[in-house]
């Protein structure tokens, strides 16, 4: 199987993982041979409750059987969707009450900076350096770091950058900005937090500008920081929200959520400014439906920050330099991307998989299912300070 993935599925990189997946259950991916891997990423922060949960199998297994793509998106009323939009809109500010489901994170980040344009009647765009919020061209347009756009150039005109927690740089937002594009804690980065009320100020500029702001809560929503969403921690509200990656617990789903006077505007002026076939399937929206029923009824979200103490306690070691990141979102900072490199490959031998962050070569990611098990993060964090303390000898 390993050399038709090579030859017949396009890459991403030159040198994947390519483990042979047979199945995955709980914490655990099993390899075709059946040796089990404990799972310290979840798909990229995808699979919130793990895999194959039984409460969203269930779910998945019911729709499938009564209907699944019927109508392109919009024109029909799927009861899935619907339950799902309406209890989203119950759990978010009341600006934030509805929602246009898409297929993945970077289609619901094109779909927001569309309506941004749209509302505002403005162009400029702003975002933050070394931001990553998608692959499409839009997305990309916004993404932080030339390196990984300049060959796909011409982007969007008019988009500008500034950095992330430095307020002195919030003067940029202008009459002329359409909207602010901000990931909630910046992901690619290193998994940076806001700090010093800066989300806060950014707010209140964009509220002087008449700019509206759009918070990227894709990979930090669904509990994995200890609130529903990430902004939840720091006292201020989006104009639009776009959500993803674990909304689904690991099948594609992505959805952007604004008020109802604003997403109205996608109606008229042309009349279908935003068009998907598949957003809001049915047997997607089953999964997210059943996905965001447990994340809100069961003690996942409090438990993340419980976990996350357990890992900074157990995770001291002289390489680890910084552990950054909030609840089940974290990043060890090694002091160097050597030794990150040789960490997350000699773990994976092990049977532990870590994973890589875009822009900060001496990240690791650990972000787990927020289901794992307090004995299953021992286990980890014990491979990994096992290879660690072998590396320094």
């Amino acid at each position: 199987m390993k050399e038709d993935f090579l030859k017949y599925q396009a890459q991403t990189s030159a040198h994947p993982l390519a483990m042979e997946v047979s199945r995955a259950e709980g914490s655990y991916i099993y390899d075709t041979q059946g040796r089990p891997h404990l799972d310290f990423v979840a798909g990229v922060s995808a699979c919130s409750l793990g895999h194959c949960h039984p409460k969203v199998v269930e779910a998945v297994q019911k729709q499938a059987e009564t209907y699944m793509h019927v109508m392109v998106y919009g024109e029909y009323a799927q009861a899935p969707a619907v339950e799902y939009t309406k209890l989203l809109a119950s759990l978010l500010p009341d600006n934030l009450e509805t929602t246009y489901l898409v297929n993945s994170g970077t289609e619901a980040i094109e779909g927001a900076l569309k309506l941004a344009r749209r509302a505002t009647g403005r162009s400029q765009l702003i975002a933050a350096k070394n931001a990553y919020h998608g692959n499409t061209m839009g997305s990309l347009s916004m993404l932080g770091t030339e390196e990984r756009k300049s060959a796909f150039r011409p982007l969007l005109p008019d988009v500008a950058f500034i950095g992330f927690n430095r307020k002195e740089d919030l003067d940029q937002i202008t009459g002329k900005t359409a909207a602010v594009l901000l990931e909630t804690i910046q992901g690619g980065a290193g998994f940076i937090l806001p700090t010093d009320d800066y989300l806060k100020e950014v707010r209140k500029r964009c509220d002087e500008t008449g700019t509206l702001l759009i918070l990227d809560e894709i990979q930090p929503g669904f509990g994995r920081t200890g609130r529903l969403f990430a902004f939840e921690h720091y006292g201020i509200s989006p104009d639009i929200l776009v959500i993803g990656k674990g909304m689904a617990s690991g099948l594609p789903a992505g959805a952007f959520v604004a008020s109802h006077k604003l997403m109205s505007l996608l109606q008229y002026g042309p009349k279908q400014g935003h068009i998907t076939t598949f957003g809001g399937n049915s047997v997607i929206a089953a999964a997210s439906l059943a996905t965001l029923k447990h994340i809100t009824t069961s003690n996942l979200m409090a438990a993340s920050l419980k976990k996350e103490k357990r890992i900074r306690k157990r995770l001291k070691h002289p390489l680890i330099k910084e552990i950054r990141g909030k609840g089940l979102m974290l990043a060890l900072i090694m002091e160097s991307a050597e030794i990150a490199d040789h960490v997350i490959l000699a773990c994976a031998k092990r049977g532990l998989i870590l994973f890589w962050l875009l822009f900060e070569p001496r990240a690791i990611r650990i972000s787990p299912p927020l289901t794992i098990s307090d004995e299953e993060i021992e286990k980890g964090c014990g491979t990994i300070l096992e290879v660690l303390t072998e590396y320094r000898q």
